[in-house]
């Protein structure tokens, strides 16, 4: 019974790329299985793989190789392509090589990775820190490498190149080795056309960057494989792909041997010379008739082998036989791959299959939008996945824990039932502003009730007033041991904004949440179903864990983006049930930037109001009936709103300002280190003082903004409407009583509209309100959402340098009210440098040399601290709750700042989501304790 090394190569080729697959244990690249695995007898399914997540490049990816952390991805541009397997962000980008990266593979210790590309050039990689140790090259014009292997145990490289070579290089010689010469350096060598002789017999000049420098351009020893480590003509034709296995040889058992395919249809096995620096002899030759070999794996003693019009041939090592040949796909099979106990393929039609031991197809499906150039299947938390690369220039790494009977399955992990149940909690429409999504919305409170329900929670649904959507109540109950039980209070809402799509401006289906780039896509998933589910599985967590002090309630209504309609009222009817509150916590906001963790501390309230004028005259003709007699109802309201703000907005209202609070020291430190953390990231937002300016009177300062006109009649530019009609808000900052705020707007307009004599008739309709909320950054619960922030979130990366000055104690020198200063607003896309929802994985490449082993590069300044921030949205609820439980409250956003909640496109980071969770997990369970 032959073993397969726990290592192998992912590799492609000329017009048709290659790959193999990826072995089961999660670890190795492509093609390779322990020995005994064997395909596992499956179940009669038709499964089709769930797509789990999709991240983007902008050149097509040609090679894949997974390691028990991370996706490595080869591109068409030269460049290794680094993903977390944890959250599918792009932790690193390298510029690999000055050809399309053919082939990626990793050692059996998983310390080294080699690739090899069009360029003639194989390197070796340190996986921890992607620095290159060694870049290997031939003296022969080998054209381009397709594959390589490496055998941990000789410590031999093996390479498969364009003119049908294999060769081979003893890394234990490269210290006794003489130096390479780098005149037969591929970067020194004369192209076949680029190179040749024009008009005249002249050649064009090489670039003076070229040769030596070229060579050395990524770092690293340059080596010079021997000339005499060659086969020449090992095949006849391209040596396409290459793997290694032990225990063919009937002598010793871990003896190992080299299997390459090759595009003259054959697959040759290759004795290894261990006393004679890995060279390599032939033991045989399968034959695959004339379709050439693209791409080869293997289970146990059976080696599949990927071939030119769809089919794929099974070997049977032991006896070296073909035992089956089965048409997989209508066109070229350009990736085979090998785990979970069945076969995957990918073609050259974009089309993807599954078959098991009896070489049955049980799915087909479109995984790519062109060519499947290379796949792998790996473990990841107990869970099997397969990742596909192509032409398409994405990676797509599938659900495949379905292909494993239920006896073998891995008990699923927090984060995959985390994403599961949010996909599930997005899929309804609870758009409680549209009467024809009533229905979702009770389904979409229904499931988030049975969700607790599951975790232990005891819930009720708290029934609001003229069949607004209902309260869902739920209490996880703490240790009953611990003498007087301390209680918090987590605030959400499960109800969203409306997302059509007709004119598809969503990148993906808003109601069908899907993973693009380290990011979930789908209406909600940032506001607020994301960070609800996150605080239920951290509570759920601490339950399973007995480790939870305090009972933690839950209050998540259905009404909050329609101003919270009926939720005052069922919470006051049901204080019973609820019982006393010790803290309140929300989640729904975001950061200031992408980058730096926040708490908020203080929201602004608001108040709309509708501002009415109407005639008794009919909507007229302005030709005709027009006459400065006439009072017309759109001229009243116009002067009418001209009346409320004077020079730079300043609202007009008698003594409107004076409650304000003014600016206090600790509330400068706050703004200082806001504008210098955010001008040290991003130096283009200007200078401190301007920044500060703005951002106060964003979060700080009243505003009041008039957001549309409406007018009865037709139409056209000749109507006088017999009625006028206008929405607006004021927003209003702590210390302001939006009762009194009221009183003094309806009695200003009124007051107003008295002056201007009209005929007409005012009406003043206040559509919904909201108190301002401040809290206090320096209290008990807030100390603990800072600690576990910092620890959680660990160190914050800085961005750019910046060669500004740090900000000065300029708010001082501001009054409570910046009447003179008008600075250009800073919003939330330009503090993320408007990031858009299109953009692919293409950060700037880099030789990221890392000392935390995390792949971050270029940390410059690390700062641990959340920054505290205020707001100048509204929630409605929040103060409400402050005053009604008397006890404070704490907001801590989860998402960033280029969520785009309430637009299209709305995402959140899988990072952000995960860490939401143990944010809340160690606040619950931290803060009874203290």
């Amino acid at each position: 019974m032959s073993e397969v090394l726990a290592e192998a190569g992912s590799n492609q080729g000329d017009a048709t790329d290659t790959d193999h697959g990826d072995s089961d244990d999660g670890g190795e690249c492509s093609g390779a299985l322990y020995a005994g695995e064997g395909l596992r007898a499956s179940q009669s399914t038709t499964v089709t793989p769930k797509l789990f997540h999709r991240v983007r490049h902008n050149k097509s990816i040609l090679a894949l190789v997974v390691s028990d952390r991370y996706i490595f991805a080869g591109t068409q541009g030269g460049e290794i392509l680094v993903w977390s397997l944890e959250t599918y962000e792009l932790v690193s980008t390298i510029l690999a090589h000055r050809g399309s990266v053919l082939c990626l593979f990793l050692s059996q210790d998983r310390k080294l990775l080699f690739s090899s590309a069009g360029d003639a050039i194989v390197n070796v990689w340190c996986v921890d820190k992607l620095d290159r140790l060694y870049s290997i090259y031939s003296t022969y014009d080998v054209g381009d490498v397709f594959c390589v292997a490496y055998s941990s145990t000789l410590q031999t490289l093996y390479c498969g190149a364009q003119n049908t070579s294999i060769q081979w290089y003893d890394l234990k010689q490269k210290d006794i080795r003489p130096t390479a010469n780098l005149a037969s350096h591929p970067s020194h060598r004369n192209h076949r056309f680029f190179d040749s002789k024009g008009p005249g017999g002249v050649s064009t000049p090489r670039p003076v960057s070229s040769g030596a420098a070229a060579a050395q351009a990524f770092g690293g020893r340059v080596l010079e494989i021997d000339k005499e480590h060659i086969v020449q003509y090992a095949h006849y034709g391209y040596v396409y792909c290459m793997l290694l296995v032990r225990g063919l040889s009937k002598s010793d058992a871990d003896e190992e041997t080299l299997i390459s395919g090759g595009g003259d249809g054959t697959i040759k096995v290759w004795a290894l010379d261990a006393k004679n620096g890995g060279t390599i002899s032939e033991v045989a030759v399968l034959e695959n008739g004339d379709k050439s070999v693209l791409t080869i794996a293997i289970d146990g003693t059976f080696l599949y082998s990927g071939l030119l019009e769809g089919e794929i041939n099974v070997w049977d090592l032991d006896t070296r036989q073909l035992i089956r040949s089965v048409r997989a796909h209508g066109d070229d099979v350009l990736t085979l791959s090998v785990g979970a106990g069945f076969i995957f393929s990918g073609g050259a039609t974009g089309f993807a299959k599954k078959f098991n031991q009896k070489y049955e197809s049980l799915s087909q499906w479109e995984a790519h939008k062109g060519l499947i150039l290379a796949s792998a299947v790996t473990t990841y938390h107990n869970r099997h996945i397969y990742v596909t690369g192509g032409n398409d220039d994405c990676v797509a790494i599938w659900d495949v824990s379905d292909c494993l009977p239920l006896s073998v399955k891995g008990s699923k992990t927090s984060n995959e039932q985390l994403l599961g149940s949010l996909a599930r909690f997005v899929s309804y429409r609870t758009v409680s502003s549209k009467p024809q999504y009533a229905e979702d919305c009770r389904r979409g409170a229904t499931y988030l009730r049975t969700l607790f329900k599951r975790f232990g929670a005891q819930t009720e649904m708290l029934i609001t007033e003229n069949k607004f959507n209902p309260v869902v109540f739920a209490r996880f109950k703490g240790n009953p041991a611990v003498m007087h039980k301390k209680t918090i209070l987590f605030y959400g809402h499960y109800d969203v904004i409306a997302a059509e799509n007709d004119k598809s401006k969503w990148i993906v289906d808003p109601f069908a949440m899907e993973g693009i780039n380290g990011y979930l896509y789908g209406r909600g998933v940032s506001d607020n179903k994301g960070p609800v589910l996150a605080a239920l599985y951290a509570a759920s967590e601490l339950i399973a864990e007995q480790s939870l002090d305090a009972d933690i309630i839950f209050l998540i209504e259905g009404e909050e983006e329609c101003g919270s309609r009926g939720f005052e009222k069922a919470i006051k009817k049901n204080k019973n049930i609820i019982g006393d509150v010790d803290w309140i916590l929300l989640a729904n906001s975001y950061w200031l930037d992408d980058e730096v963790p926040c708490l908020t501390y203080g929201l602004r309230g608001v108040i709309h109001a509708t501002i009415q004028i109407e005639s008794d005259h009919p909507d007229l003709h302005s030709g005709v009936d027009g006459s400065q007699l006439l009072d017309e109802s759109l001229k009243d309201l116009v002067m009418l709103l001209a009346k409320l703000t004077g020079p730079h907005g300043r609202i007009e209202l008698p003594g409107f300002y004076d409650p304000v609070l003014p600016v206090t020291e600790a509330e400068e430190e706050r703004y200082a280190a806001i504008t210098n953390t955010l001008l040290r990231r991003n130096p283009d937002l200007g200078d401190a003082e301007t920044l500060t300016a703005s951002l106060m009177q964003r979060w700080r300062e009243a505003s009041l903004t008039i957001h549309r006109f409406n007018v009865s009649g037709p139409e056209n530019s000749t109507i006088i409407p017999r009625l006028a009609r206008a929405s607006l808000s004021l927003r209003l900052v702590p210390n302001q009583e939006m009762v009194k705020v009221r009183e003094s707007l309806i009695k200003f307009l009124e007051e107003s509209f008295a002056t201007l004599e009209s005929k007409n008739y005012l009406t003043i309709t206040i559509d919904h309100q909201a108190d301002p909320w401040l809290g206090d950054p320096d209290n008990q619960i807030f100390q603990t959402l800072e600690e576990a922030i910092m620890e959680v979130w660990g160190p914050i990366g800085g961005g750019r340098r910046s060669s500004l000055p740090s900000s000065t104690p300029l708010l001082r020198k501001l009054t409570k009210v910046t009447l003179n200063l008008k600075p250009s607003p800073t919003t939330s896309s330009t503090l993320t440098n408007g990031s858009d929802h299109t953009s692919v994985a293409n950060s700037p490449t880099t030789m990221a040399k890392n000392e935390d082993h995390n792949f971050r590069s270029h940390q410059i300044e690390k700062s641990r601290k959340p920054l505290y921030i205020r707001e100048g949205g509204s929630i409605p609820s929040i103060r409400f709750l402050e005053k009604e439980f008397n006890a404070p409250a704490a907001h801590l956003p989860c998402g960033q700042a280029s969520d785009s909640a309430h637009l299209d496109n709305e995402r959140l980071r899988l990072a952000n989501l995960y860490k939401s969770r143990e944010i809340f997990k160690k606040v619950f369970k931290d803060l009874p304790r203290k």
